[in-house]
């Protein structure tokens, strides 16, 4: 059994070595557009999502295995009193069932989530400098067996996995090319150390070329094609935001194939274009490395992600066609488990934008129809005509998708808790904007519990099952929003398999990171604060606030597990489940304006990106020739 942590300097000796070991590729036949070829020999076709898939379920016996090692070292490290944990794992490690399956949700809230959670990924991985050290937490990731993310909290999953499976420091410190560095905002592209204006100009005549030629192969495209390539170049390290890197590609990496790196996971809600308003019941979809598809029981269906885009009918190819390949392009799947953010381009000219993003973006929504306007268009529908009898998207050969959040199910929590993937513990990070000043208010757990009790109506439940959970008046008035809170404590409540969950809320320590979801600019300094409250939010001011929160930690990752090996509960974990657990109290009287004081007497002086705009003035002056550009384009 190991009793130390793999070094940071021989994983950055490692990357030297074989800088293309861990990478996702640039894979897809034709850049941005999908290009049509020949199938396999065994040709793709939809599976029922009666059970995981032959591919995941070969995964996890990699993947499970290799956390044995990790799991134990935390464990140990978390100062179980009176229980030697890293011998209960040495002891259970030939009996993956027995051991504790980890899982971690990271919540949207644009870059105010990518950021908090980016802190909390941080305080979880063991190749960050001082993880490991008393009162922190690394390890943690490396023992988790899925990662979840939509929105802000997708583009932080998809940064570190399409970037090498990367540490946030190496994005934060910009030794992953010009990633992450968002004191240039998404409207304006990335700085390249010439004349802006003019930087910007040709920014965005690429994008507009690469989505047309999609287009002009034959394929649907919609506003979040443009959100997509525009991400990329602040969330892929390379050149012109990577527009041939996929998804389905990260499979192909040695840490994801050996089982060394968490199953990464976006979501995405169904939508019809002219549907306003997301009903709690709608179809939820996700995107994992080997197959995008849902487990609801409307469509209950997956389709190999690498052949998105093929013309499937009742659940196979016709006879005589081809692949698509190269449709599940990375920066368009986390465009569109992002794309509320397209209500922002939808109103640009009432913003303080540059001119020469405006004059882009109106271009762009004049070449898209309005019922086209805040939808991710997945045409050809893969799940046309399969299962007629309760999907109400059979019968349509398109298939339009919308941010994860919008259902109100801002945490990615869907996923984690299918019965079939049987994960114990979920870390749930909220960085969501609930309240008035965006702070979170456990809204999203909400949404996931009534859900999990729709039994009737199509049974939009399909046997999962989630810990009851208070209303969000409660939330707030009970301080549950303002320190870590554990909900599900006592599995006996439930019939069936229901991981604990260990929601760990937005609250500042450093710095007031209540940032707007719509600010699109971030100096280095308040980026690296809000990054650093994430951390200090995630274990609890190292462990200042309260010393025992590690120990707390480690019960909650053994708790379902020592009920399975009918393992006595230590004492110090029944005082932990004491303080920590949610004991059904409520008060769901109107509360006050929340405005949370600091955590910590050490608070972070930080000038906000908002603080120093000044403005647009000089964009105006490149508008003739951007108008003059884009009129032959």
């Amino acid at each position: 059994m190991r009793t130390h942590t793999p070094s940071s300097d021989a994983f950055a000796l490692l990357l030297i070595f074989f800088p293309t070991i861990y990478a996702a590729f640039p894979n897809a036949p034709n850049n941005y557009t999908p290009g049509r070829g020949d199938c396999p020999s065994t040709r793709p076709s939809v599976r029922s999502a009666g059970s995981l898939s032959r591919n995941e379920t070969s995964w996890l016996e990699k993947r499970r295995n290799t956390t044995v090692e990790y799991m134990g070292d935390l464990l140990r490290r978390c100062n179980i009193t009176d229980f030697d944990a890293e011998q209960y794992i040495a002891q259970h490690q030939t009996n993956a069932s027995a051991l504790p399956n980890i899982a971690i949700a990271a919540s949207g809230g644009g870059y105010r989530a990518l950021l908090n959670v980016g802190g909390a990924i941080q305080a979880f991985d063991s190749r960050e400098i001082n993880s490991t050290a008393s009162g922190h937490l690394g390890g943690l990731l490396q023992s988790a067996t899925y990662l979840a993310g939509l929105s802000g909290g997708g583009w932080l999953v998809g940064s570190l996995y399409v970037n090498n499976f990367t540490t946030i420091t190496d994005l934060r410190n910009g030794n992953v090319s010009s990633t992450w560095q968002f004191d240039n905002s998404i409207f304006e592209g990335p700085a390249t150390g010439r004349i802006q204006i003019f930087d910007t100009a040709q920014y965005f005549d690429n994008i507009y070329k690469e989505v047309g030629s999609k287009k002009d192969g034959g394929f649907e495209t919609s506003v979040t094609d443009y959100w997509g390539r525009a991400l990329s170049y602040q969330l892929i390290n390379a050149t012109g935001g990577g527009p041939a890197y996929t998804w389905s590609s990260i499979q192909l990496q040695d840490s994801f194939a050996n089982g060394a790196s968490p199953m990464p996971v976006l979501v995405a809600d169904g939508r019809a274009p002219d549907e306003k308003l997301i009903p709690s019941n709608t179809t939820i979809y996700e995107f994992n490395p080997y197959e995008f598809g849902t487990w609801d029981p409307t469509t209950f269906g997956f389709v190999p992600l690498e052949y998105l885009g093929s013309n499937f009918t009742a659940g196979s190819l016709p006879e005589g066609a081809g692949c698509v390949r190269g449709f599940d392009n990375a920066g368009f799947i986390m465009g569109t488990s992002s794309s509320l953010f397209n209500q922002f381009l939808l109103n640009a000219n009432q913003t303080d934008l540059p001119d020469v993003a405006k004059i882009f973006i109106n271009k762009v929504l004049g070449t898209i129809s309005n019922e086209n306007n805040d939808i991710a268009d997945y045409t050809p529908n893969p799940f046309y005509h399969y299962r007629n009898d309760t999907s109400t998207n059979a019968q349509s050969q398109r298939l339009t998708l919308v941010d994860g959040g919008e259902d109100l199910q801002n945490i990615p929590l869907h996923p984690l808790i299918q019965p079939d993937r049987k994960v114990d513990v979920i870390f749930a990070i909220d960085s969501s904007a609930d309240t008035e000043n965006y702070w979170p208010n456990g809204t999203s757990l909400v949404a996931t519990y009534e859900r999990s009790l729709n039994t009737s109506a199509g049974n939009i439940a399909n046997g999962t099952s989630f810990p009851s959970v208070p209303d969000v008046n409660t939330f707030v008035n009970l301080g549950l929003n303002q320190k870590p809170t554990f909900f599900g404590c006592n599995s006996s409540n439930t019939s069936t398999i229901t991981p604990l969950i260990i929601y760990i809320p937005n609250t500042p320590y450093v710095y007031h990171s209540n940032v707007s979801t719509f600010d699109p600019t971030y100096n280095i300094t308040e980026r690296n604060a809000i990054l650093q409250n994430g951390y200090e939010v995630a274990t609890m001011g190292n462990g200042t606030v309260d010393p025992q929160w590690p120990t707390c930690v480690g019960c909650a990752i053994l708790s379902r597990s020592l009920e399975r090996t009918e393992t006595t509960v230590p004492d110090v974990c029944r005082q932990c489940f004491q303080r920590y657990c949610w004991n059904g109290a409520t008060n769901s009287t109107t509360p006050p304006p929340y405005n949370p004081a600091y955590k910590s007497r050490q608070v972070l002086a930080v000038k906000s990106a908002a603080a120093e705009r000044i403005g647009g003035m000089l964009w105006s002056l490149v508008f003739v020739s951007l108008s003059a550009l884009w009129a032959v384009s």
